[in-house]
């Protein structure tokens, strides 16, 4: 990947040490007792007006100073006054000068005050907010490398216009709520996940740059989401549930995300070969169990294509409206 690239996920490695070195967040609080999958064990037993506030706070500020940034890069696009770069432009910078600001905010809110977004959101609706942002983006690369074993879908060309014009606003929504749902903590669930979010608010400050779309960076965005549900997964209490998880990615990414990198049919041929042993080798002891691997495909699938039909007729009256 391009040397800034790489130098931005050395920043992200840095910034989760020093989240590290901070900690711990929670020692000095007893928090309930787990209640079960629905419940989210990291907050507050008795929240306060305050630690609502500057949850909330947080959250509203940095929403409101993306939006403002992709409107206001998206302006400079459509005057003239911006375009598609090789390196970083001002609002690039401005970009990531604000998220690091906010990322150190969060940090210094849960050390003080500890509570996210959590005590009032559903436990799943940080979940949801992704599971739409990762099925967003396999309608925006349908066009480049299929949706299933390379096949392209038309229907999902048609939207994607629509899709690629806003889709921006939803994914800095969507990032930045899951980031500010999570009180900061440093267990490795948690930290996975912050240096998830990290990477996404890298990709969302790299607008207007071919950074952006760079193949082998933005799959691994996509496919980074295997590692971490794995291990929340495998260490959470219900932990045999962890290969549906790897497995399941790990599928989706066989099936479609492989066929954005380029490769030879030759090395694909070879991927899937592997890719079928490994499966074989893995469940050879219970092989009723296999069918865990398609059911986060077929979700994230499914939700495209739902998304891409949903969006068609707006896509064709917008189409109609030029």
């Amino acid at each position: 990947m391009p040397r800034t690239i790489n130098l931005l996920i050395l920043c992200c490695a840095v910034i989760m040490g020093f989240i590290w070195l901070v900690g711990p967040y929670s020692a000095h609080l007893e928090l309930l007792p787990d209640k079960g999958p629905t419940w989210y064990y990291w907050q507050l037993p008795d929240p306060t007006w305050l630690t609502r506030l500057t949850a909330w706070g947080g959250f509203i500020l940095h929403q409101a100073f993306f939006w403002w940034l992709i409107y206001t890069a998206k302006s400079k696009v459509k005057a003239g006054e911006l375009s598609y770069t090789n390196k970083l432009h001002k609002y690039n910078y401005i970009a990531l000068g604000g998220n690091l600001f906010f990322v150190l905010l969060h940090v210094l809110q849960t050390k003080l005050f500890y509570d996210g977004l959590a005590q009032e959101m559903h436990v799943f609706s940080g979940q949801f907010a992704v599971i739409i942002m990762l099925s967003l983006v396999l309608v925006l690369e349908n066009q480049r490398r299929g949706l299933i074993f390379g096949k392209k879908l038309s229907f999902l060309n048609s939207v994607r216009y629509l899709v690629k014009e806003y889709h921006g606003y939803y994914f800095s929504w969507a990032i930045v709520f899951t980031f500010w749902f999570h009180p900061i903590e440093i267990n490795a669930g948690h930290l996975l996940g912050v240096f998830y979010t990290l990477l996404i608010l890298v990709q969302g400050s790299l607008i207007f740059t071919r950074y952006h779309q760079q193949r082998y960076w933005t799959v691994l965005l996509e496919t980074f989401v295997l590692i971490h549900g794995a291990v929340v997964a495998y260490i959470s209490v219900y932990h045999d549930i962890w290969p549906m998880f790897a497995f399941g990615f790990l599928t989706l990414f066989m099936v479609t995300q492989i066929y954005g990198l380029g490769l030879s049919k030759r090395t694909l041929y070879i991927c899937n070969a592997a890719f079928v042993a490994l499966v074989i080798f893995f469940y050879r002891d219970d092989y009723a169990q296999v069918a865990e691997i398609v059911r986060i495909p077929i979700i994230l699938l499914l939700v495209a294509l739902v998304l891409g039909a949903l969006l068609l007729p707006i896509a064709k009256r917008q189409t109609k409206g030029e």
